[in-house]
């Protein structure tokens, strides 16, 4: 299954890797786009997304009556960057709105491949509130997902992990524990540098030497690296482990089969996904119109019961039920749990990062 939070990480660390994308010949053959909707008259916008069954969602919450509003018919193309960037390059861009990561998204700016946008052709950015720090001169988040603790809840004998200082206690908290590879997402030095007793509004920038001396002291519970969405909800499942970070959603399926999972909140590390234009894009006009239809707080809402997206709406939540939005991270009662990751300063030192990371887990 794919997931908008996936992306080809080892190939993207940090702007150097994508200069080296850009740089590639054309690869439009790559592209593998299917038609989602259509409609009569030709007029169309493509928008890439990365499909599974968050596309499927996207299909049923947006694109769909999308279509009904405006008759524009919606093609979907699941693109890797690296063809996406060359086509860009090329001046040939096969899609229209880009639906990717805000980090992406400022990766892509800095290569001049992504319009400016005219923001007063979106008018949802009043209605629906977005955060003026989900907003920058070429992209919009309209939503986000936050990593955070997932753990056991028979393992400890009805106690309760209440921070990432419990996470790296395996004498009271007993158990393996997963993080994340780089593979999968960003490393984790900001769980390091909290369970290390740093306030979650003073972890930027991030002292990377205490970071990494603090991962070392949980090196040798660490079980196994995850890549990719469902592997901490297996881990947990079988038991492998008794804690692992995970992406928020992610237990919800898990949690309704009868497994003892539950996830805690507190530290959360937000990410959000966002929309941009490609430059060069050949329906600029219904790619706005798109975007602005997307970031309504309706269609956040209808989006969030299709698929476990957290809106960058704060007017979404309140179109939800109680429980729908309970379940969500993003819900009020849970917001001010986390933080938001600094995008600008991993841009500057993911690569460095990374490749410390990678030395580091060999061990």
């Amino acid at each position: 299954m794919s997931d908008p939070r996936i992306g080809r990480r080892a190939l993207l660390r940090g702007a150097g890797g994508l200069a080296a994308l850009a740089a590639l010949p054309s690869l439009a053959a790559c592209g593998t786009g299917t038609s989602r909707a259509s409609a009569g008259g030709g007029k169309t916008v493509v928008v890439r997304d990365s499909g599974g069954s968050y596309g499927a969602a996207l299909q049923k919450a947006v694109y769909t009556p999308f279509t009904q509003e405006t008759g524009i018919g919606v093609k979907v193309l699941n693109l890797d960057d690296a063809p996406l960037l060359a086509q860009i390059k090329q001046g040939r861009p096969q899609c229209d709105l880009i639906n990717n990561s805000m980090m992406a998204h400022l990766k892509y700016a800095k290569h001049n491949a992504l319009e400016a946008l005219d923001k007063d052709r979106l008018k949802s950015l009043q209605s629906a509130k977005i955060p003026d720090r989900q907003i920058t001169g070429h992209a919009i988040g309209h939503s986000f997902y936050g990593q955070c603790v997932g753990y056991r809840t028979d393992a400890f004998g009805g106690r309760k992990p209440e921070s990432w200082a419990d996470f790296w206690d395996t004498k009271a908290f007993e158990g393996g524990r997963s993080m994340v590879s780089p593979d999968g997402d960003l490393p984790e030095l900001e769980f390091a540098l909290l369970a290390d007793g740093v306030p979650m509004d003073k972890l930027y920038p991030l002292d990377v030497d205490r970071a990494f001396k603090v991962l070392t002291r949980l090196r040798s519970d660490i079980k196994k690296f995850w890549d990719s969405g469902p592997l901490p909800g297996v881990l947990l499942s079988r038991q492998e482990v008794t804690m692992s970070t995970v992406w928020d959603g992610r237990l919800a399926d898990l949690q309704k089969q009868g497994v003892p999972v539950e996830r805690q909140l507190n530290g959360m590390r937000r990410q959000f996904s966002g929309y941009a234009i490609a430059k060069g894009a050949a329906h600029v006009d219904a790619a706005y119109q798109l975007m602005d239809f997307a970031l309504r707080p309706e269609s956040q809402a209808a989006l969030a019961k299709a698929f476990p997206s957290n809106p960058s709406s704060p007017l979404a939540y309140a179109k939800l039920t109680e429980d729908q939005r309970n379940a969500l991270a993003g819900a009020p009662k849970y917001y001010d749990k986390g933080f938001d990751a600094d995008i600008d300063w991993w841009l500057k030192n993911e690569t460095a990062v990374t490749k410390r990371w990678l030395e580091w887990a060999r061990g």
